[in-house]
């Protein structure tokens, strides 16, 4: 099954929150905000915990279902993840045709299966 939906993919979290709030490199880019954001916890520049807390404490981009996909299964990141507002955990499968098949699975519910909200300017 093929998904419609663009994939967009940032190097680092600072990346991430320009693409979100329109700044920078992304400060012309269309107004509309992404139906579900994958994020990883390790991420240069600004890690995924401190951009997770800055997507949930924003009234626009809090409705964005945002998925952890990471490597780590520490109850600690689980936790902080969890108490941050993440909509779900995911611990990367380290074989890569699970990894694949696993996003896929993700894509699937998150673009099709689920109803997100609009998002208005």
């Amino acid at each position: 099954m093929n998904l419609a939906n663009d994939v967009f993919v940032v190097n680092d979290g600072e990346e991430l929150l320009d693409y979100l709030y329109f700044r920078g490199k992304f400060a012309d880019r269309s107004k509309d905000y992404p139906v579900v954001i994958l994020l990883d916890l390790k991420m240069p520049k600004v890690d995924g915990l401190e951009v997770l807390q800055n997507i949930k404490h924003n009234e626009k981009l809090k409705v964005i279902p945002v998925i952890v996909l990471t490597s780590s299964s520490e109850e600690n990141d689980i936790i902080q993840s969890y108490n941050l507002h993440a909509n779900a955990y995911v611990v990367k499968p380290v074989d890569f045709q699970s990894f694949v098949t696993a996003l896929k699975e993700l894509g699937i519910f998150w673009a099709l299966i689920n109803q997100p909200p609009i998002i208005k300017e």
